[in-house]
């Protein structure tokens, strides 16, 4: 039970970094992306058809999308951006490289503008999930 744990978990992380690669290489786009709304919608699907099968099925879709999600919030979260974990271990790279502290108030300024960054982009994702639950087609569609 351990070894499949594991081994779903590294299928998962290799399928976030192909979907990141899709998104960068234009494969994916916009109206293939979901945020908190369309997470919400893909949960209550699954378990809506595990409940066909029995309840068990049902939670254990639901744990499957959590994990899904969780292991997807990590790897992104790694990212080398601003205002992510992963921009923060760029700028300790940096420090260790020149050997001394980078200004706080410059990376101040550039964790700033990756947080406005990713708010809006959270902001169009948002958008777009509830408009695909309204219209059945978000944003990119």
């Amino acid at each position: 039970m351990i070894t499949k744990s594991f081994q779903d978990t590294v299928s998962t992380v290799r399928m976030v970094w192909y979907s990141l690669a899709g998104l960068v290489t234009g494969k994916f786009g916009l109206n293939d992306m979901a945020g908190p709304v369309g997470a919400a919608s893909a949960i209550g699907e699954v378990a809506s058809q595990g409940l066909q099968q029995s309840f068990g099925t049902a939670i254990n879709n639901i744990l499957y999308m959590m994990m899904i999600i969780t292991v997807n919030l990590g790897v992104v979260n790694l990212l080398p951006f601003p205002a992510l974990d992963g921009g923060r271990l760029v700028f300790l790279l940096v420090e260790a490289v020149r050997r001394k502290p980078v200004n706080p108030k410059y990376e101040g300024w550039v964790n700033a503008a990756g947080f406005v960054l990713l708010m809006c982009l959270m902001v169009v994702i948002t958008f777009s999930d509830i408009l695909r639950l309204v219209t059945g087609k978000g944003i990119g569609a």
